[in-house]
């Protein structure tokens, strides 16, 4: 049948998440870094994912489309609600915010060696920092998500020191960095890029803001990407 359905345009998505945890009917979820319409059947073409969606990625069309099963949207809301209560999580949601607690064995406080911050400019902040300043001659540029630094203990030490520092988070800040990371990269002799991100799937927003940004600012830099789970270990 020909009906309203939604449509997500993958250039526009960075990946945050909002509109997956907007649709109630779980119509939508994240691959690889982007949101998707699972099934046509979920979507009820009412748009609730339309206003969370903060790059405007999430459209109406009118197309041939599977009819929309209420019974089928209802079961699977039993079915994930059953899961999330095994499992003790939150039901409903993002991924991401959902509520964790890590135990650790207490430590003492240390007596030496006092650490010092590695950090060379600012602001550090995408949002507020310039695209052109002279930090950046050369450097090697870190991008790293918001948590990072309070997740991985050794922050400054294995990824701050010797870098210039972008962060930011792709689902609060409600921004699309590409164009500014772009035009950071272009307009400056960048040595090195390295992404720093969360486990968590609406961090993937930063991951593919940063490679956009690479690939449109047609310049060939050695990059990687890095990321720490939700109880500080390096996953890759």
């Amino acid at each position: 049948m020909i009906r309203r359905i939604i449509h997500i345009d993958e250039e526009k998505c960075n990946g945050c998440g909002a509109c997956a945890a907007a649709c109630h009917e779980s119509a939508i979820g994240m691959v690889d870094g982007k949101a998707k319409l699972l099934r046509d059947d979920y979507c009820d073409g009412l748009g609730d994912c339309l206003p969370a969606c903060p790059t405007g990625a999430i459209t109406f069309v009118e197309r041939e489309a599977a009819a929309y099963d209420e019974e089928a949207v209802l079961a699977n809301q039993r079915k994930k609600a059953e899961e999330n209560k095994s499992a003790h999580h939150m039901s409903g949601g993002c991924p991401g915010s959902r509520m964790r607690q890590m135990k650790r064995e207490a430590a003492a406080a240390p007596t030496e060696n006092k650490m010092e911050s590695q950090l060379q400019q600012w602001p550090v902040q995408i949002k507020l920092v310039p695209t052109q300043a002279p930090y950046f001659e050369g450097a090697k540029l870190l991008i790293a998500a918001d948590c990072t630094a309070y997740a991985y203990a050794n922050f400054h030490q294995d990824f701050i020191r010797g870098k210039v520092v972008l962060v930011g988070c792709p689902k609060l800040d409600s921004v699309d960095y590409s164009e500014k990371l772009e035009e950071i990269i272009r307009s400056n002799n960048i040595s090195s890029v390295t992404v720093v991100r969360m486990e968590v799937p609406c961090c993937g927003g930063l991951e593919m803001t940063a490679k956009k940004a690479l690939q449109n600012s047609g310049k060939f830099i050695p990059w990687q990407v890095v990321t720490i789970s939700v109880d500080g270990k390096i996953l890759d």
